[in-house]
């Protein structure tokens, strides 16, 4: 598999870390997930739903945009189930954003405001659209990126995984080309790290780990509130079969 990659979370200033990630590189699948719910449901709903899409991924021959959106129902079902059917858990769900690498492209797909990035030849994409009030109101009302920062409802999602049965999620590709850099996220570090510093971390060219520890050592320093997790992805030509 040509990529090279690295993941790292921290709590942040919380006691409790409901954040999940996975970095399989044999299967070229990359997860991050952001869970939410009392008595630590969180926890559950984010690791149930790391889970849930690795082994659905595991378990193609050759996996494809119909596969990874299949995993993310399956996903959903799963958290949904467990909420039903423990009464710590009632309500919880969680964000999730997924990449999977294959010998040409790069398949994702995402729920909630975890967030996928692509840098390339030296420019930084956003390439996953929030599930939010706030992205809403951007779109019908608007409003500018400073506003968004300090509007009191943008920490208010529209979409999450397993608060509902029937999520239906799209997944969405690109062509990697050689030297691409990939960054998934949760809101605990592309809320406290702006779109600048995350162009210049990940065109650095160093080792996706001293990346990625740097990116969650700089939220930290910039005060995220919340929990923090990256996974730094560099599409190597170098490795390429």
């Amino acid at each position: 598999m040509p990529v090279l990659a690295h993941g790292e979370t921290h709590p942040g200033k919380r006691t409790s870390n409901e954040d999940a990630l996975l970095v399989a590189i044999r299967l070229g699948l990359f997860v991050v997930a952001d869970g939410m719910g009392g008595h630590r449901a969180g926890e559950v709903a984010s690791a149930l739903a790391v889970k849930a899409v690795e082994e659905s991924i595991a378990a193609a021959d050759q996996p494809d945009g119909d596969h990874l959106e299949f995993a993310v129902r399956l996903a959903n079902d799963r958290v949904y189930a467990a909420s039903e059917a423990q009464p710590d858990c009632a309500g919880m769900g969680t964000t999730i954003v997924a990449a999977l690498v294959s010998e040409t492209q790069v398949i994702y797909a995402s729920v909630g405001d975890s967030r996928l990035y692509r840098w390339r030849a030296g420019a930084l994409t956003q390439l996953t659209r929030d599930d939010s009030w706030v992205e809403r109101m951007l779109e019908q009302e608007g409003l500018t990126p400073a506003e968004v920062q300090q509007h009191p409802m943008r920490h208010v999602l529209t979409e999450v995984v397993g608060v509902r049965t029937g999520l239906d999620p799209q997944a969405s590709s690109f062509p990697w080309i050689a030297g691409d850099v990939l960054l998934l996220c949760s809101d605990g570090l592309h809320g406290a790290v702006g779109p600048e510093r995350l162009q210049e971390w990940l065109g650095s060219g160093v080792e996706v780990a001293k990346i990625t520890s740097g990116l969650v050592s700089e939220a930290l320093a910039r005060g995220a509130s919340d929990n923090v997790t990256a996974i730094v992805v560099r599409i190597d030509s170098a490795t390429r079969s």
